[in-house]
């Protein structure tokens, strides 16, 4: 490749992701799904747009699984242990038996419906049956759900990518009489168990490692927490284990293990993660043929509505009959099985495996998520208040940024205060930090000082404030209690635990029913 070649492709790489970015901005402003955007940019760029032809399903395959292993990266490391750790055996239990019923009610009215072989038919349920990841992380964490369900559908999307790769990989590589169910049971087995342990492996020993790393840069921390990540991911390749669940686990622990620079290392991974979206699904969007996607329209309405209307609730109400989640929490979560990038890619799979039928599976795939996907991300917070499962207005979360102080064996917390946060109007004696914390420094308006203990805090300042390790959990749940309930958090029952959820405001609140009184016999 010339120097020349390189500058060209730079402007091209450079001119499709900008192009990318500001369609995302159109399809915001227009109620669209973000993720649609990449999809429709590949296609104007495809061959029957702008003529870029581009038909390397293997490629697609391989680029593919490497994006979503990114994703998946930054999904574990954005998200809150504490917020999925309650909902980690019913996300478990959606992810693969929910899975497995999943596909067996899609595969029966696919066969029914379309007249397809069984085989066609169950790596089509298979295909589809698998929640995105990046769906899910860029239409829910701008959704006001309560965090248990949330959480749930987070920890689900994250987890269940490894069973329907391995379905699919059974379902493209043998017929359904060749082998019986034990092997390929046995198989997933190895895979979930396997790929399980070496994320928690790596993910402990990344932890261990950086905290005892010193870098001479503070961007390098970042790095090498992503580089954990994507290490879990390739490991559990090389041992056929599976790389999806290893590096969601694997950043899982990253992400929750109080890292040195851990906003830094948020807004790489995030940046990180949408340059993997946008390349994901412009390349997908090239990978489509236009012409040929009119024909799987009806196909597409046909299997979409019962995966939609009939196999993800039944699923959702078998697996989760145990767990006693509330009927309303279930039909959201019934409704919230996006789909998005990960069944285009893994429809790829029998087209490079030359499954009969599989470029047209391929195309109904490819429909069923643009369709589906404009129906149910935007009709998702209607659907969340419609069923009073949207939590009172409350301010955001307190974001606090830690870094190390090595020489004094002290840590120091970065803290802004938001419009919404009742902790403004407080004094800094009022927020009554555990000794030795302290807040040592105030930037207001561009100006910075040292407050006094009559110092009123307001909107927009943000907070230096120095501890020890041994009371930096102590002071993180007291500024975050404060931040929620004001200067009478812990009157008002606010311990600024993150496994709890924020109280309302006092006068959204509920008042308590009074009993009725007596009357004297």
């Amino acid at each position: 490749m010339t120097l020349n070649q390189v500058y060209l492709l730079l402007v091209a790489g450079a001119g499709i992701t900008l192009l990318s970015v500001t369609a995302a901005r159109v399809a915001t402003r227009v109620g669209l799904p973000v993720l649609l955007a990449y999809l429709g940019v590949g296609l104007l760029l495809g061959e029957n747009g702008l003529g870029l032809r581009f038909d390397d399903a293997a490629l697609a395959q391989a680029l593919g699984t490497a994006a979503l292993a990114v994703i998946l990266v930054e999904g574990g490391l954005t998200t809150r242990f504490a917020d999925i750790r309650p909902v980690l055996a019913p996300a478990a239990a959606l992810a693969t038996v929910g899975v497995l019923v999943s596909v067996g009610i899609t595969a029966f009215g696919a066969h029914l419906l379309l007249g397809v072989s069984w085989q066609l038919a169950l790596l089509l349920g298979a295909v589809v049956s698998s929640t995105d990841a990046a769906a899910v992380f860029s239409v829910l964490r701008t959704l006001p759900l309560p965090r248990r369900l949330a959480g749930l559908v987070e920890a689900e999307s994250g987890l269940n990518d490894a069973p329907t790769v391995i379905l699919v990989l059974a379902f493209s590589a043998t017929t359904l009489d060749a082998a019986g169910p034990l092997p390929l049971l046995g198989q997933m087995l190895y895979q979930l168990a396997a790929g399980g342990a070496i994320g928690a492996l790596v993910g402990t020993a990344g932890v261990w490692f950086l905290r005892r790393l010193t870098l001479p840069a503070s961007g390098l921390y970042p790095i090498a927490t992503f580089a954990c990540g994507i290490l879990a991911f390739a490991a559990a390749g090389v041992a056929q284990a599976s790389g999806f669940l290893a590096a969601y686990l694997a950043a899982l622990i990253l992400g929750n293990a109080r890292l040195a620079h851990r906003r830094a290392t948020l807004s790489v991974a995030e940046g990180l993660g949408w340059i993997a979206q946008i390349g994901l699904f412009v390349m997908l969007g090239l990978l489509a043929t236009p012409r040929e996607l009119p024909a799987a329209i009806l196909p597409a309405l046909a299997v979409g509505s019962v995966l939609l209307l009939v196999a993800r609730p039944v699923s959702v109400l078998l697996t989760l009959l145990p767990f006693r989640i509330p009927p309303r929490e279930q039909v959201l979560l019934s409704w919230a099985g996006l789909r998005g990038a990960v069944p285009i890619v893994l429809a790829t799979i029998p087209v490079v495996a030359g499954v009969a039928g599989s470029d047209q599976l391929f195309n109904i795939v490819f429909v069923l998520v643009v369709v589906f996907t404009i129906l149910q991300a935007p009709a998702l917070p209607w659907l969340a208040r419609r069923l009073h499962l949207s939590p009172a207005s409350v301010g955001p979360e307190l974001q606090v940024e830690s870094a190390p102080l090595d020489a004094i064996a002290a840590d120091l917390l970065h803290l802004t205060i938001d419009d919404t946060s009742r902790m403004r109007g407080v004094y800094i004696r009022e927020l009554r930090l555990p000794p030795p914390a302290a807040v040592t420094l105030i930037v207001r308006d561009g100006t910075a000082f040292v407050p006094d203990p009559d110092t009123r805090l307001r909107a927009h300042d943000q907070l230096l404030v120095v501890t020890t390790p041994l009371v930096r959990d102590a002071a993180e749940r007291r500024l975050r209690a404060v931040a929620r309930a004001g200067r009478l958090a812990t009157w008002h029952g606010e311990t600024g635990n993150p496994d709890r959820p924020a109280l309302a405001p006092a006068a959204t609140r509920r008042p308590a029913r009074r009993a009725p009184p007596r009357t004297p016999l």
